[in-house]
């Protein structure tokens, strides 16, 4: 349920408010606003009796929210929340970012070649899997805590913030110790373990979608990490499996606009993993852009056909060149 109040509503009138939840045996959560305060209602299993609330003075309506997501909702949540990534913006009015980097991070050489070319050619941030959960366990499982430090030595010299997946809950304070943003996996998307535990830290939180997942298992999962106090989290579409097989997974593009109708947290595309494909990877993160997206995730390597993960999907150096010019104009344009 959410609590409108009315604008003239005084700190005694919401704070009595406050104490009714209390006393239903629910968690009140208030959401200012810039003319009004909301009470979100959280923790009830069923629908919520309004009778001991909607009569209390300075209230305005009783709203009876039936999702499983609340606040990730714009209900509870009308304005637009923007993450801070260690100084990099990423939301709506921000301008589109761009995170680059290999899937895996793989040696030192191949990191730091990798974060020298992405800063100089304008990538905001930097990605690479320390941990890589794969399909087969007889593939590259990535260096873990190695290369948690070989990110730490890219960003030292470059400043670009680090991207890198999480998969156990068991890692997230040694990952938090390196990472400035931290991946959540399309495997992983409802482990709820994980989730929890992520919300229980104060670092920013990338989301992907899983490969199955509909739009509102997806909310739903967010709204895991939000519920345990940490709001700085990113959507990311990652593509979905569907009947066609002549891409990796099928690019949901319309989920930007409408997840963005839906949620205040933003919302960012990544087209490597989506389509599979090097030469689709440009065309689909400008398309990303124009359906609203803040930010893409792509894949970068220098020597692609060596990659121990994910070769296929990455971007040379001088397709990456190409991928910021393009990126560059199609900005301009959209700001315009």
């Amino acid at each position: 349920m959410l609590i409108v109040m009315n604008h003239t509503a005084s700190e005694a009138d919401i704070d009595r408010v406050l104490q009714a939840v209390s006393e239903m045996g629910y968690t009140a959560a208030p959401i200012p606003g810039s003319q009004r305060t909301a009470i979100g209602v959280l923790g009830n299993k069923g629908y919520v009796d309004d009778t001991k609330i909607r009569d209390l003075p300075g209230v305005q309506q009783a709203i009876h929210v039936s999702k499983p997501y609340k606040l990730v909702s714009r209900d509870f949540h009308p304005e637009n929340t923007i993450v801070d990534v260690a100084g990099v913006l990423i939301g709506e009015g921000c301008r589109p970012v761009v995170v680059a980097g290999p899937c895996a991070v793989e040696n030192e050489e191949q990191i730091m070649k990798t974060a020298r070319f992405v800063k100089q050619a304008g990538a905001d941030l930097l990605r690479g899997g320390a941990f890589k959960p794969r399909t087969g366990p007889h593939t590259f499982q990535g260096l873990r805590e190695e290369g948690l430090k070989l990110l730490a030595k890219a960003k030292a010299e470059t400043g670009l913030p680090v991207v890198t997946e999480v998969m156990s809950p068991d890692n997230v304070g040694l990952v938090a110790e390196y990472a400035d943003l931290l991946q959540v996996g399309a495997r992983n998307m409802q482990n709820f373990d994980l989730l929890r535990e992520l919300g229980r830290i104060r670092k920013p939180v990338l989301l992907k979608r899983g490969m199955s997942a509909t739009i509102e298992e997806f909310l739903a999962a967010a709204e895991y990490i939000l519920a345990e106090g940490n709001e700085q989290v990113i959507l990311c579409e990652r593509g979905i499996r569907t009947f066609e097989t002549a891409t990796r997974n099928t690019l949901d593009l319309a989920m930007v606009p409408l997840v963005k109708e839906m949620t205040h947290l933003p919302v960012m595309v990544d087209p490597s993993h989506a389509t599979g494909k090097r030469s689709l990877v440009i065309p689909m993160s400008k398309a990303a852009l124009v359906a609203g997206a803040h930010g893409v995730l792509v894949e970068v390597h220098p020597e692609p056909e060596k990659a121990l993960s994910d070769g296929p999907q990455s971007l040379t150096f001088a397709g990456f060149e190409l991928l910021m010019a393009d990126m560059a104009r199609l900005r301009s344009y959209l700001a315009g």
